[in-house]
Parts: C-alpha cells; sequence; structure tokens
C-alpha cells in the first residue's frame, strides 16, 4: 500500500464530509466524526498494526519519530497539501499505535460566522487583561479564540505572539505582527516562551493551555503589567475556572492569586456545541463579564455565588448557560432533550422553556 497516498484519500474524505476527526487504530476501519457521531469507512480495509504505524511514519519527521519512540505519544500538527492543517495525537495503545487528527479548517471564521454570542466582541477590545476560554474538550475553545486573535489583527496595529502545542490554526498578518511558537520546536515548554515574551514587546498573548501554577502566575503577571492574555482551561463554567486557578497555588499564595485575579480578569466563556436539529453543531455559551461585583466576588472567596450573578446580569452582556439552551430550544435549533443533557441544572431549564 502506498501510504502517502492512501492517507491523503482519508483527509480527502474529512473535508468532504465535513468531519471534525479521523481515528486511524489497529483493529478497526479508519473512522472519521461528523455531527459528534463517528463513521467506520468500511469501503478502506481494516487495519493492522503495519498500517497505523506506516501511516505515522508518513506524519511524522524522522526526529518526530525518534521523540514518539522515546515518549510514546506526541502532539504536532500537519498541513495537508497546503489546504489543510490537522492537530494530531499519536499514541500507544495495548503496544499498538493509533492516530487521531482533528482537521484545522483554513479559514478562520469570525464570531458572527460562527454564531457565537456578540458580546464576545468586548473581549476584543480590551487593552490589557486576562480572557479565559473554557469547555470541555472538543467543544470550540481553539475555534472562538482564533475568532478574537484574528479579529484584533484586522482591526489593530498590536504585537500578537501564540504559543501552542502544537500551532493549530495560521493566521495572515494584516494590522498586526503575529509570531506563532510551537512548544517542542520553536520553544521547550509554555513557562519559558512566556517568560521570554516580556523581552518580545507583545501587546496580546496567547497561551495555548494553563497547565501548572508556574505558567498561570505569569500569565496573571503580565496582565498586571500591561498585556492582554488569552487562554484555555478544561472547566465547566466560570465559578469552577475560578476555583481550579485559584486551587493550583499553595494555601500561603491564595490570598495574593485571588487578589491578581480579581484585578486583571476580564472575563470566562464557557462554551458547548450542541448538535443542530437541521445538522451540524451550534454553540451555546456562559458569559461571565468581570464586573465590580464579580471582582468583590473572587476577592472575597464567594464564588459560589457567580452564577446568580450572571444569571441576574442579561442587562450588563452576560448569559447563563441554561438561558443560552432555553433560547436555543424555543427557536427550535436544537431538541429539548440536547439542551437537558448539556443543562448542569434540567429542572431550571425546563423552567425557562416554559414546560
Amino acid at each position: 500500500m502506498n501510504y502517502e497516498q492512501e492517507l491523503d484519500d482519508l483527509l480527502s474524505t474529512v473535508a468532504m464530509q465535513s468531519a471534525s476527526d479521523i481515528h486511524i487504530a489497529v483493529g478497526r476501519y479508519p473512522t472519521i466524526r461528523v455531527d459528534d457521531s463517528l463513521l467506520p469507512l468500511s469501503s478502506k480495509k481494516i487495519l493492522i498494526p503495519e498500517d497505523t504505524e506506516s501511516f505515522a511514519k508518513v506524519i511524522m519527521s524522522k526526529a518526530q519519530w525518534e521523540l514518539f519512540l522515546a515518549t510514546k505519544e506526541i502532539d504536532l500538527g500537519y498541513s495537508f497539501k497546503d489546504k489543510a492543517r490537522f492537530r494530531v495525537n499519536i499514541f500507544r495503545q495495548k503496544t499498538f499505535i493509533s492516530i487521531v487528527m482533528r482537521l484545522i479548517p483554513a479559514h478562520i471564521r469570525t464570531v458572527d460566522e460562527l454564531a457565537l454570542p456578540p458580546i464576545l466582541h468586548e473581549f476584543t477590545r480590551h487593552a490589557q487583561g486576562f480572557f479565559l476560554m473554557v469547555g470541555p474538550a472538543g467543544h470550540g475553545k481553539s475555534t472562538t479564540l482564533a475568532a478574537l486573535v484574528d479579529e484584533i489583527n484586522h482591526e489593530r496595529a498590536d504585537h500578537i505572539i501564540t504559543i501552542e502545542d502544537p500551532i493549530e490554526y495560521l493566521y495572515q498578518q494584516d494590522r498586526s505582527i503575529i509570531d506563532q511558537r510551537e512548544v517542542g520546536i520553536d520553544t521547550n515548554d509554555f513557562i519559558t516562551a512566556l517568560r521570554s515574551a516580556f523581552r518580545q514587546d507583545p501587546d496580546v498573548i496567547l497561551v495555548g493551555e494553563m497547565r501548572d501554577a508556574e505558567t498561570i502566575s505569569a500569565a496573571l503577571t503580565a496582565a498586571e503589567t500591561g498585556h492582554l492574555i488569552y487562554s484555555t482551561l478544561h472547566t465547566n463554567n466560570a465559578a469552577q475556572t475560578i476555583d481550579r486557578i485559584i486551587d493550583t497555588f499553595p494555601a500561603g499564595q491564595q490570598g495574593q492569586v485571588r487578589n491578581q485575579l480579581a484585578m486583571t480578569l476580564t472575563g470566562v466563556v464557557s462554551e458547548r456545541l450542541i448538535p443542530r436539529l437541521e445538522g451540524g453543531r451550534i454553540p451555546a455559551c456562559e458569559v461571565m463579564i468581570a464586573t465590580p461585583a464579580v471582582r468583590n466576588l473572587i476577592r472575597e472567596a464567594k464564588t459560589h455565588e457567580i452564577d446568580l450573578v450572571i444569571e441576574t446580569s442579561a442587562d450588563e452582556g452576560m448569559i447563563s448557560l441554561n438561558r443560552a439552551l432555553a433560547e436555543m430550544a424555543k427557536k427550535r435549533e436544537i431538541s429539548l432533550e440536547n439542551a437537558e443533557l448539556y443543562s448542569s441544572n434540567p429542572s431550571e431549564l425546563r423552567m425557562l422553556i416554559g414546560r
């Protein structure tokens, strides 16, 4: 088998079927994910160990292959015929090699094209601060952050630095200068790149993921000292996000971190991609804006009250996830069953819908 040609064929299928991911694993047909459902490509052969290893060698450079042999897993970006990029994770399971590839669209869509709440535009208009995009894996965090960064790119003459693992979206520089750094290739790790960024005259810094207290601390300091910081966390909502950040630090440092976070935070947006009745997926977002009331709750360790502030602050642009789900269910964009599935409080949701 010509594995390079076969991989091209598989990735062309991903693009043609509007799939988000492809799974390549021993003992299975190559399988794509379309609208949150896994679909085996039964016209292909069931894969054997030689197949998955050969696909991995096509995807990886020699240096990446050597690193994979040493670490047994690797994240990387893969360009497909200069038409699309894929975020790739290659790993071992039961000694065999498995591959998961996620399609990164070549076109960076805008906030409006993504059907996101218009209030998100406001988070591109700050000169400094700390903004977090949160939610489960695979629910659009990177895509939304790319929309915000690209909006700044088209509207402001800023220096934007991204620190990613791996690089996902490729920005076409417009009014801004954009430097994209990939962990493992352009820098050793997030914290080293973030510390170096202070000497690179940045206005905006995108940190792909907050993985440890050291990185979070450096990001908070950067936000305090006149930079706009964007990042992500795998948390469910704004209140949990704030608690997760603070709990990352030893007890003796948590008071200081609360004060830093209360002073620098601009907002937290939690996103879910919900199956749309007409096909595809539509985003539902909880939006928390760091108003004086929210800052006081953070400072006073009363994050359990943030949900109520979000619910009662619609006039300030905040959106609760239940209200977003209820609106989409009322408009028949999503099913009631899916609205309840993604809700953290289904009984409240039913009251909002009027059922």
